[in-house]
């Protein structure tokens, strides 16, 4: 019993090395298809073949992982809702809704949009558009950002052109968990300027749902707010 133990073992990683090497050198003549004759070829015991996703996903096609990695997000788009708190006016408790990152096609364009209010003193919406310019298979990336924001406090208002960066630290593939941090300007260079830092961590408990967290200031030649937001998030 043992040695079928030790012999199954050692030809599931035949296997698994034949197809590594296969993949990464494709011009070898393998063919990146099999029929269902390659499995019985491979003359394992259906418990191994049964009780390894990767195996049956490599004996139906060898994956380009190049191809994975460049047009395979690590991150995923996220639907939010949740409550905001204005620290700054007065701790007036509020609304968040969200829509981050859908994807234009296979590329490294997304959109998203945002917006917050107390219902009364504080307003903010805009929508953005950015363009991650590392692989999106990558566990960090970068993207300028562009778009439109409108704000309104007891202060102040101020609405125009939106411009800045984003980095995103996906902390596991599929939108399990990711932080990201990014950095705007409304109207940038006017005299009502405003700046606006963001910072945001997102987990999952299912594997459509996530809880995420976000701290954001906005600092203005008037004064300097604050948001705090407790967001539940729908990954479609």
């Amino acid at each position: 019993m043992l040695f079928e133990k030790i012999t199954s073992t050692f030809k599931a990683f035949y296997v698994v090395i034949t197809l590594t090497i296969a993949c990464i050198i494709p011009e070898t003549g393998y063919s990146q298809t099999t029929d269902s004759s390659a499995e019985n070829s491979l003359d394992l015991p259906p418990e191994v073949i049964n009780n390894s996703p990767v195996l049956q996903k490599w004996m139906k096609e060898v994956p380009n992982v190049l191809e994975d990695i460049n047009h395979d997000p690590s991150f995923r788009t996220r639907v939010g809702i949740g409550y905001a708190e204005f620290p700054s006016t007065e701790h007036d408790g509020g609304l968040n809704i969200s829509v981050d990152d859908i994807f234009i096609g296979r590329t490294g364009l997304t959109v998203s949009g945002d917006y917050e209010t107390s219902f009364g003193e504080r307003d903010a919406g805009g929508v953005n558009l950015q363009y991650y310019l590392l692989p999106l298979g990558y566990y960090v990336n970068v993207a300028p950002v562009v778009g439109y924001r409108a704000i309104s406090t007891n202060n102040y208002s101020e609405d125009g052109v939106n411009i800045g960066g984003k980095v995103i630290f996906p902390l596991s593939r599929s939108g399990a968990a990711d932080i990201s941090v990014s950095h705007t300007f409304i109207s940038p260079g006017d005299d009502d300027e405003v700046g606006i830092s963001n910072i945001s961590f997102g987990y999952a408990i299912t594997k459509e749902i996530r809880l995420a967290t976000e701290i954001e200031k906005q600092n203005s030649r008037v004064k300097k707010d604050s948001q705090f937001s407790l967001i539940l998030e729908w990954m479609p």
